[in-house]
């Protein structure tokens, strides 16, 4: 450990606070209200992007070191179920000593700031070694707490409850982020993402940003560079994202392959609907075209388009610090963008020499599914950035940004199956751009940087064998999941999707060489914990109560149900017909020519139970009751439903997993 805690002491500063990262001072970083404060932080905030202009102007910054870095965000799990463990606290209880890891937002998450590495040598080893004795202690840590750790974009256990504020970590700067979203927001989170299923859901909080755990990438360049590099950082999203994805799934729903972009976007968006066609950006953005001047551009437009989140009573004049010749650590201007959520964002820091430095903070790269897939997609993108802007230099003369930002697009919703225009009008599809252009680039770019080849070939070989296998981790879920579906219920199925994930992560077997899960996987299965949300059947067929008779007999016939919830037009439950009401009302009834509706035979009133109870008791309740279904309802709306079948389904997986362990 001394030598992770000699790089510790040589961290060059991270001064730019994430929305989500343990960061000194942030305690301080409020929801603010008051006038006064608020024109004293914009001022602070006027005053540090006029320094910064000036420090770029006179030459104050470093620009004679290339640096790498990383966060390594994860998912703290149940060691048996495989789901969230909130307690990250606790456990953070247990790491005072050691300063690299931190809070994330919420208490099932945490996350790893890894030491600056110069960029050439074994700096590629460094990194990968160091995130394994980071986790390694973690998990080391969470033993006590029966929990461990899993690696992943959006962890497939989670469930919508878990993203309630209960969770939110107790920390001061989230509950002011949380505030400030809600205030601006005015009205519940919508989250609207289709793919293989839909999902169509409304949310209480922003905590739904909370599903998502990245591997972010941190890469310094020179004043001079930034422009070219940011401008080349924008076109390499795309295929980045399509090599790497590793986040199709959430709550059970197989969406976009690389899911985080948009739910990270909708569950930050602050903006609201107009019946007009006024252009309003996300506060989680690609971005709107080439940067041309310099990276003050960008901290400019966010100014001018994004009011003020989060403030300080920041007691430092950057102004009156240049004047004496001091490095300015703009506090306002890092908390102001730390509430922009740019995929490729800009970071400002203080190298240990006292200099100024600038770095982009590659973002889009999704957890997992292995440390060594995430060192191999840190290796291909910081090998492209090197080796496209030695190759080409202005990106921007060979490919428009509306292509730039449509292949971003695309590449989030189909990952390594898209489709891209590239340079100069030129269609092509991810596997054959990565295989004959982006990989020779990468391999070019690191060489110039004196890494060993050796390293070389460790860390692009995963690259090269996903395009070539024309596999991910988004590819790898998807198929594991549709296949699980088909055997057990979805809740089990991401149980022992995940139990696979984990397996394979401890193994350190790269995912193109992962096989398909088994149900043997997942060595205990334990339905007696979940809630009826978890199982209850949310794909319902309805009628209402003034619907005819004969339409609820074919929909019993043709949709194989023995229970029709009848709903009025706002969702409401308002009654039940049951299979034995519809056989007692055609043994009694023989007048055909007589049209008798719904509301003459329905159970009113029927009883019902809420999401949030335990199914054991649903279980309970339907055999002390002595009756075969129970409708789901949320206030007065109907949301799913408890029947027979759903527990004779959990029986026989019990008693085959009994059967299997005999």
């Amino acid at each position: 450990m001394c030598l992770f805690r000699k790089r510790i002491q040589t961290i060059f500063v991270h001064l730019t606070i994430y929305p989500t990262s343990s960061v000194m001072g942030e305690s301080k970083v409020k929801h603010v209200k008051d006038k006064k404060q608020m024109q004293h932080f914009v001022g602070q905030l006027l005053r540090d992007v006029q320094a910064l202009e000036y420090m770029l102007e006179h030459d104050w910054f470093e620009s004679d070191i290339v640096r790498i870095g990383a966060e390594q965000e994860m998912c703290i799990i149940d060691a048996h179920s495989f789901k969230p463990k909130p307690c990250n606290v606790e456990v953070l209880e247990q790491m005072k000593e050691y300063p690299w890891v931190g809070t994330e937002l919420a208490r099932f998450n945490l996350e790893t700031n890894m030491s600056p590495l110069e960029f050439t040598g074994d700096c590629l080893r460094q990194m990968e070694a160091e995130n394994h004795a980071f986790l390694s202690k973690i998990k080391e840590k969470l033993k006590p707490f029966d929990a461990d750790i899993l690696l992943t974009g959006i962890l497939p256990t989670l469930r919508k409850f878990d993203l309630e504020e209960h969770n939110l970590t107790p920390n001061v700067r989230y509950a002011a982020l949380m505030a400030s979203i809600k205030e601006q927001r005015m009205g519940s989170y919508e989250l609207r993402i289709s793919g293989i299923d839909e999902m169509n859901i409304q949310h209480q909080t922003a905590l739904l940003e909370a599903c998502n755990t990245s591997f972010q990438v941190h890469l310094q360049v020179s004043p001079q560079n930034f422009v070219q590099m940011y401008n080349i950082a924008q076109m390499l999203a795309a295929p980045v994202i399509s090599i790497a994805a590793n986040s199709p799934m959430v709550f059970g729903k197989r969406l976009w392959h690389e899911t985080r972009i948009a739910l990270f976007q909708q569950s930050l968006d602050t903006r609201k609907t107009y019946d007009h066609m006024r252009e309003r950006s996300p506060r989680v953005s690609f971005g709107n075209g080439w940067l041309r001047q310099s990276v003050v551009e960008i901290h400019k437009e966010d100014i001018a388009r994004f009011r003020v989140l989060l403030g300080d009573h920041v007691t430092e004049n950057s102004l009156e610090s240049i004047a004496q010749g001091i490095v300015p650590k703009l506090r306002a201007l890092q908390i102001h963008n730390s509430t922009i959520y740019r995929w490729n964002r800009p970071c400002y820091g203080i190298s240990p020499n006292g200099k100024p430095h600038l770095r982009i903070e590659n973002r889009v790269l999704p957890a997992g599914p292995t440390i060594l897939d995430e060192t191999a997609n840190a290796a291909f993108w910081i090998g492209m950035m090197e080796g496209v802007s030695n190759h080409y230099g202005d990106i921007t003369k060979h490919i428009s940004f509306e292509d730039v930002r449509d292949n971003f697009d695309k590449a989030a919703k189909f990952g390594i199956d898209t489709q891209y225009t590239w340079m100069k009008d030129r269609k092509t599809n991810v596997t054959d751009l990565v295989l004959k252009e982006l990989l020779p680039l990468a391999q070019e770019g690191l060489k110039s940087r004196k890494i060993p080849q050796a390293d070389i070939d460790r860390y692009l070989s995963p690259i090269e064998e996903r395009a070539k296998r024309h596999t991910n981790g988004a590819r790898w879920q998807l198929r594991a999941f549709t296949d699980l579906k088909k055997q057990v219920s979805v809740d089990e199925a991401v149980a022992v999707m995940s139990a696979a994930m984990f397996k394979n992560q401890q193994a350190e077997i790269p995912v193109h060489l992962w096989e398909m899960p088994k149900l043997s996987d997942l060595k205990n299965y334990d339905p007696g914990k979940l809630t009826v949300e978890e199982c209850m059947e949310t794909d319902l067929f309805t009628v209402q109560k003034d619907d005819i008779v004969d339409l609820v007999a074919h929909l019993m016939d043709w949709r194989k149900v023995r229970y029709l919830p009848v709903e009025d037009s706002e969702g409401a439950l308002v009654g039940l017909v049951t299979s034995r009401l519809l056989l007692r009302h055609y043994a009694n009834h023989h007048d055909a020519k007589k049209v008798q509706t719904v509301k003459e035979i329905m159970i009113q009133n029927p009883l019902s139970i809420t999401q949030d109870m335990l199914l054991l008791d649903a279980m309970r309740m339907l055999r002390h009751e002595n009756i075969g279904c129970l409708p789901v309802v949320k206030g007065k709306e109907l949301v799913g439903l408890i029947t027979e079948m759903t527990v004779l389904r959990l029986s026989v997986r019990l008693l085959e997993r009994l059967e299997t362990k005999a």
